[in-house]
């Protein structure tokens, strides 16, 4: 398995801080190979006199552990002993353990103890934590294999017939063992998604109707490029016979989006400076997960493949992400670090004068002078008028 260095590096700063690390992100997205990193890293270069414990809380080994007291007995003890040297504290899935804000933060009160939590849902971010842990916590949110990651742990040589295995199966790391073959990948996916639903989206929020549930998650991530919205899920499933309150709509996208298999994001007028609360576009977290779930053709859904692709690797770049607006033309992707933005065009070739033209124009408009990019999958350099133009895969390959 490759080491995730962007992850370890974001966790490194925080290392031996009276801070909880809470690692989030989609269920087998790595989050559990990533503590053992953070934890080999610690034993190897940090601390080599320090102590860990690691603890996955859904192993049924480790089932005594869900009951809080016995989970602060068995850390606490183990931690007296090591004194005064820093006991690492690793525990995986935390949500499985009642009222786990509450235990961590007293673990993390103790000087000799730094604690690391993974989760698959977002909501541990929220509501109770928020009142137990208010500003004694950082999140790092762990997405699947980047492009450059799949280059990595595939061990590939030509990126051009490597793009197009990571655009048919997306980042999932467990495929890597799987070889990418077509049907056990497919198969491993579509277990993994009802994994998720019933484990993370089912069970947590009692949810009755499943198979209405299914539908609309599903039809979130068939859109995964695309502006959704209640209104036109309600719409969908009319067509279909259905009726389902507004209210039911969104909250079932909310739970999708915790579970963190897709993202909605939001619109910016670049004239107004304004967040719109309309016209949200999805984009689920692995393309390869949503091609397996619509049976997609990847020819056919190269536009809005190749635009989820370019919006998570912003992500992971730590870029804070919207869709701009100016007038009647729309801007891909704003990309905001510290205040300053890169505007974004993503297409699939700009052969026709008429596509360069429409990508060329939409940034052009923009009244300001900050960075303005056109990505596609085009072999001749298009740069113009201060816009550059990069192909897809160079730009995912390229030092950040």
């Amino acid at each position: 398995m490759i080491k995730r260095t962007d992850f370890l590096e974001k966790v490194r700063p925080f290392i031996g801080l009276d801070i909880i690390k809470v690692i989030t992100g989609l269920r087998r997205s790595g989050k559990s190979v990533l503590m053992k990193q953070i934890r080999d890293m610690i034993l190897s270069e940090i601390d080599p006199s320090g102590k860990c414990i690691y603890v996955n809380l859904e192993e049924s080994e480790n089932a005594r552990f869900v009951s809080p007291s016995a989970l602060h007995s068995y850390v606490s003890e183990i931690a007296k002993v090591n004194e005064p040297a820093k006991t690492y504290v690793f525990l995986d899935e935390i949500s499985e353990v009642e009222e786990w804000e509450k235990t961590v933060n007293s673990l993390r009160a103790k000087e000799n103890i730094d604690v690391y939590v993974t989760g698959s849902n977002s909501k541990l971010l929220s509501g109770e934590l928020a009142t137990h842990l208010t500003g004694r916590f950082v999140e790092i949110k762990v997405t699947p294999f980047s492009f450059r990651e799949f280059m990595a742990v595939t061990g590939a040589k030509d990126k051009e017939s490597a793009f197009d295995t990571y655009m048919k199966f997306g980042g999932m790391p467990f495929l890597a063992h799987l070889n990418y073959l077509e049907s056990p990948s497919r198969d491993y996916l579509l277990d993994l998604y009802s994994s998720i639903l019933l484990k993370d989206i089912v069970k947590r929020h009692k949810v009755r109707d499943v198979e209405l549930l299914t539908r609309i998650i599903g039809y979130a991530m068939s859109e995964s490029g695309h502006v959704i919205s209640a209104a036109s899920i309600q719409r969908y499933l009319k067509s279909e016979c259905r009726s389902i309150a507004f209210d039911t709509v969104m909250n079932y996208l909310q739970f999708g989006e915790e579970a963190y298999l897709f993202n909605l994001v939001t619109r910016e007028d670049l004239i107004g400076k304004r967040i719109l609360a309309v016209d949200e576009k999805v984009y689920g977290v692995d393309h390869g997960m949503r091609n397996a779930i619509v049976g997609g053709n990847v020819v056919r859904d190269i536009e809005r493949t190749l635009e989820t692709i370019v919006y998570w690797e912003f992500v992971r770049r730590g870029y804070d992400v919207r869709i701009g607006r100016l007038k009647d033309k729309e801007v891909d992707f704003v990309c905001k670090k510290n205040g300053e933005p890169i505007y974004v065009q993503v297409c699939y070739v700009m052969e026709s004068e008429l596509t360069r033209e429409r990508e060329f124009s939409a940034l052009l408009g923009i009244p300001d002078q900050y960075p303005k990019m056109i990505l596609s999958l085009d072999r001749i350099d298009f740069s113009s008028t201060g816009i550059q133009h990069k192909r897809i895969p160079d730009f995912l390959l390229e030092d950040k």
